[in-house]
């Protein structure tokens, strides 16, 4: 069975065994007391098939190979197991007595005492007896008579077992039982991996770890094979494992296994009676064998992937019978309440046309009105499988719908194809309202993944063609989309023109929706920052009263968005995560993906520069579609390495601008200049400052963005680029461009930006700014500002620097992050991981996790030893912070 290891080594961690630092720990700790004490253990080590049981073993006796010896047995899963099968193996490799008494077939005392004679070797043993929930009955009386005798001897016996496997009969379940008061026998139950160490091992796949984790259950055996064959269905090994363990159930049983497979998440028991019927021993079996897990409301698959090898393991006819028959009882069910999302599943999969058009689309508005947007747009497309069924209209209808529900969860292409689709229906028709309105939307769709022109022309359109029809609400929608169209592009004058004429019909029709959109675009291009935020912050009000979620989302967007435009970072942060909260609760998955990039720009821009790299990276690896959200992570990820003097800072910077470019919309623009001319003059290139930098430069003043060309002005002034200083720069930027280092500098401290501050500081032609400077950047660990200040003070011949910063995590050599230092210091404390979680305010798994990541780093094997080094290294002053 391949270990976690594989899995992680792949992704980059050689050899890591992840969340298992504690379960290595006890084996250590066993070991170490029989090596001081000569009093044997056992160790019973359980979980599920597949939990890593055998690679934490194997890690732990790769370890200690060279301090102890290792002898090694293991069961086999045979209907008739071999009498001491696991021990024969064990004699052939020692030989001697105990080879001699296994092979004659001796009696399990006779074993014993040939064993106990072969463990009183000089150095301490581990004797690893492994899938011992298959061991033959000589094998467990060999092992009850040992675990009574292990004291005497010095032995580490570890025993592995699948506790999913055992019913309250089975003979090694009654042997725990009776081992439990022993004071020698201890037990390990290995835990499924969490979702973090699933995403850790899922990110350099570049796969969905919520899915995978979904899939898998956190189970390491189906996490690592699905990330080695890079498949979407289910990989060869899972599927041969899962079916093996299959083929040993009676035919009851099977039968019984394969109709829950094709009911998830679970099959009620009156279900299952309808389907298999109500005999309750083929049920007792499959719980019995660990397939199926019992639930309070059912029974189910344990693992997803298993669900899914069975099921597809189905004869087409075994399976359309088990979904007719699943339509037909959901459809009458004993509570009377319809599961919709059932029925339209069954009826799919049943192939009933009729049941898929009646349950479907009432399946999707159940789940958007509960804001489950992605559920809904998939019951509408699966409605709209069958649309030619249905009269064009309807059609039309649900193609709207569906086209929302995937704007809203950022499937930019899917709505697209989905508006598209209904706007010619809306032709055919010669519904020129519904035509409109269906070109408005088109328009707001296209322009999330920078279809600008398209977006304009289609909003333009819109407009044109319901300015023929009575003005009602249509026409109201269209002149607040263009006006929001014209804010995008920095084109404030000509939104303010078009939201204008928005709140005149809105207040016609007396339409809050129009007016909470409208109210938003102004608030964006209001000159004065108090009063753009009151406008937001009404716009936010009303959409929340009147439960308009997509308005309400992109109220918290823009309220965050123009907070760090203004460098208000307290009140970004206040809306961040509220916003990130009601998204996050509404399923608007557009939305959460932009405020978390925002997130990560706010943590960029106050100095905590670890985290604005997490949180960048952590964006970038949710698929999307709308470029805005990733150009920010790309130029924080960007900026961060290039601010560092890390490797790779060039490669998301210039994917950045790739997107932004073609847009021609300053705000995209502008945050992949002003990272790219960054990062060049980081570089000391001055001609990649000056080809970042001017074509943007040309366009500010055109759209009258003044504060735009101060900023992208310093740059090139630091650069060596000698422009006059453009008009209408904004502070600090223009105290820095009027030579006033000083007032900038206390200008971006009080702000809140320590990295700017300091390269206002850096300004200065005096050692005692440069010094300060110098240190600011030393602190914030930026290598290439604080290399260019070193050079500044030696020029004026100044000696006896601080120390540069470290090309390393956190500064230090290891790579830790910051709050794995933490988790390091409080080890070096000889603090427990639940005294640990209490003291950080975290999870014990959490703690787990980082224990597992510092044991790695550090190149060691257990917390005994990563705890020494970090008092050895507090001691120098190398690796914990000062």
């Amino acid at each position: 069975m391949p270990s976690v290891a594989r899995g992680v080594a792949g992704a980059g961690a050689s050899g890591l065994l992840l969340e298992r630092a504690a379960e290595l720990s006890t084996l250590a700790d066993r070991l170490e007391a029989v090596e001081r004490g000569g009093r044997g253990q056992l160790l019973l080590v359980g979980g599920e098939a597949g939990v890593g049981k055998t690679a934490l073993v194997r890690r732990f006796c790769d370890e200690r190979r060279q301090s102890a010896r290792v002898l090694w047995g293991a069961c086999d899963p045979l209907f008739t197991p071999s009498p001491l099968g696991p021990l024969l193996e064990v004699a052939e490799g020692s030989g001697g007595e105990l080879e001699a008494v296994v092979a004659r077939g001796a009696m399990p005392h006779a074993v014993v005492t040939a064993l106990a004679r072969e463990l009183r070797a000089p150095a301490p043993t581990v004797f690893v007896l492994e899938d011992v929930h298959w061991a033959d009955e000589a094998t467990l009386d060999v092992l009850r008579l040992l675990a009574r005798r292990v004291e005497t001897v010095p032995v580490l016996v570890v025993a592995t077992y699948r506790d999913d496997e055992l019913d309250r009969a089975h003979p090694f379940r009654i042997l725990m039982g009776e081992l439990a008061t022993s004071r020698a026998v201890g037990r390990v139950t290995l835990a499924r991996l969490s979702p973090a160490a699933v995403a850790q091992l899922a990110e350099p796949y570049g796969v969905d770890a919520d899915e995978l984790y979904r899939k898998t259950a956190g189970n390491p055996f189906f996490v690592v094979e699905a990330l080695a064959t890079g498949a979407e269905g289910i990989p060869d090994t899972v599927r041969d494992a899962v079916l093996a363990r299959a083929a040993r159930l009676s035919p009851a049983a099977g039968a019984l296994l394969e109709a829950v497979a094709v009911v998830p998440p679970r099959a009620e028991l009156w279900l299952l009676e309808a389907l298999a019927g109500a005999d309750p021993a083929p049920l007792d079996e499959c719980l019995a064998s660990g397939m199926l897990a019992a639930e309070a409301a059912g029974v189910a698959f344990r693992h997803e992937l298993a669900r899914l090898a069975v099921e597809e393991s189905l004869s087409p006819h075994r399976e359309l019978d088990l979904h007719r028959r699943a339509l037909a009882a959901l459809a009458d069910p004993p509570g009377g309440g319809l599961d919709l999302a059932r029925l339209a599943h069954h009826a799919e999969a049943a192939g009933d046309v009729d049941a898929v058009l009646r349950f479907a689309p009432a399946a999707a508005a159940r789940a958007a009105s509960l804001g489950a947007y992605r559920e809904a747009a998939a019951q509408y497309a699966r409605a709209l499988r069958f649309g030619d069924r249905l009269p064009i209209g309807v059609r039309a209808e649900l193609l709207e719908r569906r086209s929302y529900a995937c704007y809203l969860t950022d499937q930019n292409d899917a709505a697209v194809e989905a508006i598209q689709e209904a706007l010619e229906c809306r032709r055919r028709l010669g519904q020129r309202l519904e035509e409109g309105d269906s070109l408005r939307w088109l328009s707001q769709i296209l322009w999330c993944p920078g279809r600008t022109e398209e977006s304009e022309r289609a909003a333009r359109g819109a407009v044109t063609l319901l300015e023929t029809q009575p003005p009602g609400r249509q026409l109201a929608m269209a002149y607040a989309s263009l006006a929001r169209t014209c804010a995008a592009a920095a084109r404030s004058e000509e939104a303010l023109r078009w939201a204008g004429r928005a709140f005149e019909l809105a207040e016609r029709l007396d339409d809050t929706e129009i007016t909470v959109e409208a109210l938003a675009t102004v608030g964006t291009c209001e000159p004065e920052e108090e009063e753009g935020r009151r406008k937001l912050e009404r716009s936010l009000q009303l959409a929340t009263r009147d439960g308009l979620a997509e308005h309400v989302g992109r109220a918290y967007v823009l309220l965050v968005a123009t907070a760090l435009g203004d460098r208000r970072y307290a009140l970004a942060a206040r809306y961040l995560q509220a916003g990130i909260d009601y998204c996050s609760d509404q399923g608007l998955e557009r939305d959460r993906l932009y405020l978390l990039a925002y997130r990560a720009r706010l943590q960029l821009d106050q100095g905590r520069w670890e985290e604005a790299g997490d949180a960048a990276a952590a964006v970038l690896r949710i698929p999307c579609s709308s470029i805005s959200p990733r150009i920010e992570a790309l130029v924080v990820l960007g900026l961060v390495r290039a601010r560092r003097g890390d490797p790779g800072r060039w490669a998301p910077l210039d994917e950045a601008w790739a997107l932004a470019e073609p847009t021609r919309e300053l705000p995209r623009l502008r945050t992949a200049a002003l990272a790219r001319a960054e990062a060049a003059w980081l570089d000391g290139d001055r001609e990649a400052v000056a080809e970042a930098t001017e074509g943007v430069l040309r366009l500010a003043p055109e759209q009258n963005w003044g504060s735009l060309a101060g900023e992208l002005a310093v740059w090139r002034r630091r650069a060596g680029l000698g422009d006059e200083p453009p008009a209408g720069g904004a502070e600090p930027y223009a105290l820095q461009l009027a030579g006033d280092w000083a007032g900038a500098a206390e200008g971006w401290r009080q702000l809140g930006c320590p990295y700017e501050a300091a390269l206002a500081l850096a300004d200065a032609d005096a050692e005692e700014p440069l010094r300060r400077a110098l240190e600011a950047l030393v602190r914030l660990g930026a290598r290439p500002a604080a290399d260019h200040v070193a050079r500044r003070l030696r020029e004026l011949g100044v000696r006896r620097l601080p120390r540069r910063p470290r090309r390393a995590t956190a500064a230090n050599p290891a790579g830790l992050t910051a709050r794995q230092l933490e988790v390091l210091a409080l080890l070096a404390d000889d603090l427990r991981n639940a005294d640990i979680a209490a003291r950080l305010h975290i999870s014990e798994k959490t703690v787990d996790h980082h224990v597992s990541a510092i044991l790695a780093k550090l190149g060691v094997h257990s917390r005994r030893e990563a705890a020494k080094m970090g008092r050895r290294r507090r001691e120098d002053r190398d690796l914990l912070p000062m």
